[in-house]
Parts: structure tokens; sequence; C-alpha cells
């Protein structure tokens, strides 16, 4: 009897030296984050490697000069990089073509990638010029949502879509978005019909947002998923469902557009710097 007592004082000492760790990460990790909140400076210009003259950075605070911005976060993406800009980049010059209104940029944030990721980027603002394709170097990396969260807040766009690097959705459902966002502006604030250059017409100003989602192809990921990731996933959706609520199926989309009153509210506050930025 006094060996079995011995045994389970182990483990009764080994469960609470865990769960003295576990407590002591999570109350750290929680005090690092609460104190984190210290963002990554941005430098004063663009570079433009065609004049090799500065660009001075445009803010979220300004007017729009620009129909839309596209916010691409790249760590690492030199090899899909390049065949999302040009999918990209194609389809905006297509749409600009037949709409003279429809004006747009790109804006690639390298969140201090180790591979030809910049190379990639700069080639392609050498091919379409500064106006059109802008890079920001984060020096080191910071994590998508600070990423992000720079890449905004130096936009010029009265709309603005973070899409990711991989190409992973098609540019063109941007329109979805866009459509949404003109539908709720006209229903909700009374508007009137309008394109993107008519003057009376201020979408910039209404802050809205629309998010893109997979929730349809949930069940199709379950299936091919281990069941641990399914566990991991089914749990973080039920503290999102708790602590923010059930209007928004699937908050780690990649694929979410603002209006520019909007991400001036959002990113000008965002703390969060990596994946879970989303849900803040």
């Amino acid at each position: 009897m006094g060996f079995l007592w011995t045994i389970a004082e182990l483990l009764v000492a080994l469960v609470f030296i865990i769960a003295s760790f576990l407590l002591t990460a999570v109350v750290s990790e929680a005090y690092r984050r609460r104190h984190n909140n210290t963002h990554v400076d941005a430098p004063a210009f663009f570079e433009d490697p065609n004049s090799l003259k500065q660009v001075p950075f445009p803010h979220i605070h300004e007017p729009a000069e620009k129909y839309i911005s596209l916010v691409i976060p790249a760590f690492n993406e030199e090899h899909r990089l390049l065949g999302a800009l040009d999918e990209t980049i194609n389809y905006l010059q297509e749409r600009a073509a037949k709409d003279k209104s429809f004006t747009y940029e790109v804006v690639i944030v390298d969140d201090g990638s180790a591979d030809a990721t910049k190379r990639v980027a700069f080639d392609f603002v050498k091919k379409y010029t500064v106006d059109n394709v802008r890079v920001i170097l984060l020096g080191r990396n910071h994590g998508k949502g600070e990423a992000i969260r720079k890449g905004m807040l130096h936009s010029r766009g009265e709309l603005l879509l973070m899409l990711d690097a991989d190409g992973a959705t098609k540019v063109t459902d941007l329109e979805k978005l866009e459509n949404q966002i003109h539908a709720v502006a006209r229903k909700e604030f009374h508007l009137g019909e309008s394109t993107s250059s008519d003057s009376s017409f201020r979408i910039s100003d209404i802050p809205l947002a629309a998010f893109g989602s997979r929730a349809h192809l949930e069940e199709k990921a379950l299936a091919t998923r281990k069941w641990y990731r399914n566990f991991l996933m089914k749990g973080f959706h039920l503290v999102v469902l708790l602590t923010a609520g059930s209007g928004i199926r699937d908050t780690q989309c990649g694929f979410k557009m603002f209006t520019r009153a909007a991400a001036r509210k959002l990113f000008t506050n965002i703390r969060l710097k990596r994946w879970c930025f989303d849900v803040e």
C-alpha cells in the first residue's frame, strides 16, 4: 500500500509541475502580448528602382488617391509570389482598360523574408512602376498581422483588400466583396447607384468591411485533415464564438476588404502582430 501511495504522490507531483509550467507559460505569454504593442516604424519613403528616387509614404489618414489598394503580406514567398502577382496585375490592368476610373495599386509587404521575395517584388515595381506596385520592407519577421497593418496604413485606396501571396483565392473574387460593400452602403446609408469616379459618393468615408469565407469547404477539409488538427480547429472556433460572437464563420480567411474609413479605425488600433490578429 505504501508503494502505491508513493506512485500516486509522484503522479500528483508530476501533474502539479506540468500544470504550474503551463500556467506560467500562459501568464508569461499574456504579459508579453499585453506589453508588446510597439509596432514597426515605417521608413519615410518607398524605393523606386527605376528612377532611384524616393517616393514619400502616404498615410491612411490622408485622402484616397486610388480606387483600390491590394495589400499582400509575403514571408519567404519567392516561388508563389510570382504567379500570384502575374494573375493579380493582369486582372487589374484588364479592368482598368475597360473602366478609366478604375485606379489601383499593389502593396507588397516583405515580412523579413530570407529568400528572394524582395527581388521578385522589386522586379514587378520595375515592370509596372512605383505608382502601381510598391514594396514595404519590414527588415525582420514580425508576423502577418504586422505586415497587413503596415500595408493598410500606407495604402492609397478608397477600398483596401488584404490577400495572401500564395494565390489561394482568385483575385477576381474581390468583385464579390466590392459589390457587397457597395450594396450595404446603398441600403444602409441610402446612397444611390454609383461608380468609383462619382464624386458625390464617397465609399471611402463609410466604415464597412466584407470578409471572404471558406466555411462551405469545411466538410471536405475535415475529411482530409488529421483528427487532432480538426480537434484544435473546433476548439479554436469555440473560443472565437464565445469571445467574438457568431457573426463571422471564417475569421482566418486571408481575403478581406475594408473601406478607407474602416481600415483607419481598425489598423490604427490593432495590437496583435501574428496570425490571431484576424480575430482581434
